[in-house]
């Protein structure tokens, strides 16, 4: 659900990076633990080839920032090719700023990085979401994360909520005048 069609529009077409979580974003949240550590995550293939494939038609960088660490997230990111892959992020703001400010992108007189997006489900992505263009979350997200959010997928995270996000945006970036 986009919340302002004007304003996702208009931000839409000057989206350069897209900042994704991927607990309860690019995955459904759950954490699946054995004896010896983490086991497995769920990643929708819907998602992974909106990253892959859309993305970098678009010009999108596509940015993971995550405050856990693990493997399978570096060997996602791989699959995706996404070069832009931080764990063990807590301060998750500070990590996007310098990445926003690689990429050249500058804060607005409000500190708002116009050009940036920011994909998230909880607490912790509060922060980065208040200093971005357009902010999204899968329809599982704390109530907190969707009253600030622009966009609001009608898919949960890690089941093609990222999907969703991405199409609104190729939609109103190549299609809108």
């Amino acid at each position: 659900m986009i919340k302002d069609n004007e304003k996702f529009c208009k931000s839409a077409k000057g989206i350069k990076l897209i900042f994704f979580d991927v607990d309860g974003t690019l995955t459904d949240g759950k954490i699946y633990m054995g004896n010896s550590g983490e086991l497995f995550k769920a990643f929708d293939i819907k998602d992974g080839c909106g990253i892959h494939d859309i993305l970098p038609k678009l010009g999108v960088v596509p940015v993971v920032i995550t405050a856990r660490k693990s493997e399978i997230v570096l060997n996602r990111c791989k699959e995706l090719g996404i070069t832009e892959c931080y764990q063990g992020i807590r301060d998750k703001l500070s990590k996007m700023s310098e990445i926003a400010e690689k990429y050249g992108l500058q804060k607005n007189e409000n500190g708002i990085f116009e050009e940036a997006a920011y994909m998230g489900d909880d607490i912790i992505d509060i922060e980065c979401m208040k200093h971005c263009g357009m902010v999204a979350c899968p329809n599982d997200a704390v109530r907190e994360v969707k009253e600030i959010s622009d966009f609001i997928a009608e898919h949960n995270g890690g089941n093609g909520a990222v999907r969703e996000f991405i199409d609104n945006i190729d939609y109103f970036k190549l299609n809108k005048s």
